[in-house]
């Protein structure tokens, strides 16, 4: 059975270097929270609301697969609190444009995460 990778740094840590740096990396009038997953302290919940999109929210799951990569999973869109459902261009692009920001934060990070 293979062992889960030690972390360098704590969950708790992880969480608060992940809410300090990734709204620098968003757009600036995006919003970010950050929470912990208490099943896996090497996964970082994220919920952005998104800047001049009236409505939209986006939920993702960024998980650890070792100290310098990450695996993110959209979790769930809304717009004014109704489920997205269809794969529009405009919805799609944004998934992407915040999946790469999310990236962008973990190599941001990499001299924290990295042993």
């Amino acid at each position: 059975m293979e062992s889960q990778p030690q972390s360098k740094i704590s969950g708790k840590e992880l969480v608060e270097a992940w809410s300090q740096t990734l709204p620098g990396i968003l757009n600036a009038t995006d919003s970010v929270k950050v929470t912990g997953d208490p099943r896996n302290p090497r996964t970082v919940q994220i919920h952005i609301d998104t800047a001049g999109h009236t409505g939209y929210s986006f939920d993702f799951s960024c998980s650890y697969m070792d100290d310098r990569e990450v695996k993110v999973d959209f979790r769930k869109g809304r717009k004014e609190g109704e489920a997205i459902l269809d794969g529009s261009a405009p919805v799609n692009h944004l998934l992407d444009d915040y999946i790469r920001h999310i990236h962008e934060c973990a190599q941001a990070l990499q001299e924290d995460t990295h042993q």
